[in-house]
């Protein structure tokens, strides 16, 4: 895990430059602009009712998104390596967040804000197109996943997951993966013996 600046600063750059269409100069330009911030494990970074103020992206980490339904976690994301991280609802519109957001493993984040955009926006202009792309395309995909969701069996929501994700079981509690997945604990255990058994995952 990156934790001192020089490091957060080579992992950022590294994942800035996935974005191909970015010159090295304006790679640079938002590797020295952008705040990297270290956080603990456990660290809640949005609690549900407030008024999203940051957004995030995942350089190093995990980052869990949950509700509370009569206190108990209903977990509805998970975030890792290359992914924003935000409750977009709320940091757009301005409205209390329906989400908790909170730092699933020891992470560095980027840290952005409406101001440091728009001050990236003038630095380099495209970004703007760019930012609302991803915004667009984060939406759509926060559909699917919804309707994936409904029209799928815990098993195969299991088999989407692993795909997608291959080293998030051992990165995080079982119980929060069952809650993912809409089943308990007992029923992650029985569908994930059941497919090992059967050789489908390894």
């Amino acid at each position: 895990m990156a934790n001192n600046e020089q490091e957060m600063k080579d992992a950022f750059r590294t994942f800035i430059k996935s974005f191909q269409f970015l010159t090295d100069e304006e790679t640079e330009t938002i590797v020295q602009h952008s705040r990297l911030q270290f956080f603990k494990k456990g660290t809640v970074l949005l609690r549900e009712g407030e008024v999203a103020q940051n957004c995030y992206a995942v350089i190093n980490g995990c980052v869990r998104e949950y509700y509370l339904d009569d206190g108990m976690e209903r977990t509805t994301s998970f975030f890792t390596e290359g992914q924003p991280v935000a409750s977009f609802t709320s940091y757009i519109n301005e409205r209390p967040s329906r989400y908790n957001l909170v730092c699933a493993e020891d992470c560095v984040l980027t840290v952005g804000t409406k101001s440091l955009e728009d001050q990236m926006c003038e630095m380099i202009p495209r970004l703007k197109d760019f930012i609302r792309e991803e915004v667009e395309k984060n939406a759509g995909q926060l559909q699917d996943r919804l309707a994936d969701f409904v029209s799928s069996t815990p098993e195969e929501r299991l088999r989407k997951l692993l795909k997608e994700n291959p080293g998030l079981l051992a990165r995080v509690p079982q119980h929060q993966i069952a809650s993912y997945l809409g089943i308990t604990p007992e029923s992650f255990s029985r569908i994930k013996k059941r497919m090992y058994e059967s050789r489908k995952i390894k």
